[in-house]
């Protein structure tokens, strides 16, 4: 059996991008990990389904020139699933409210999805599903 362990982003603001999926969508943090001679730090942050996020910062690490209005191949989004649509919908306007910017209102895809999608404060987008 093959399982995804974690998934892990880099940042410019590790203090800050940890306070937000803290806030919004309820993960825990392990102790920071620092390599001093890497200039390395990082977090892992657990949800309750214990699907781990880990966020790194060195100060070497170039910004992604990912433009959100337009698609790039690779990783895309990252989704993140509440329990029911009211929670989709409740928790993109919060986000929106708090002043993050919304890619798409929620609502059911072609797919069979109920979600909406917001871009986390490094811009990364995160669909919020149901």
């Amino acid at each position: 059996m093959t399982k995804i362990d974690h998934i892990a982003i880099w940042t410019n603001d590790i203090e800050n991008l940890k306070a937000f999926y803290q806030k919004y969508f309820n993960c825990t943090s392990n102790k920071k990990y620092i390599n001093r001679q890497k200039k390395f730090e990082s977090y892992f942050l657990k949800f309750k389904n214990n699907v781990r996020l880990e966020i790194m910062h060195m100060p070497s690490i170039l910004k992604n020139k990912n433009i959100t209005a337009q698609e790039y191949l690779g990783i895309i989004h990252i989704a993140l699933k509440v329990n029911g649509k009211k929670n989709v919908d409740k928790i993109t306007k919060i986000l929106k409210n708090d002043g993050y910017k919304v890619i798409s209102e929620p609502r059911t895809t072609g797919d069979g999805y109920y979600e909406g999608c917001i871009l986390d404060p490094d811009g990364n987008r995160i669909e919020i599903i149901a």
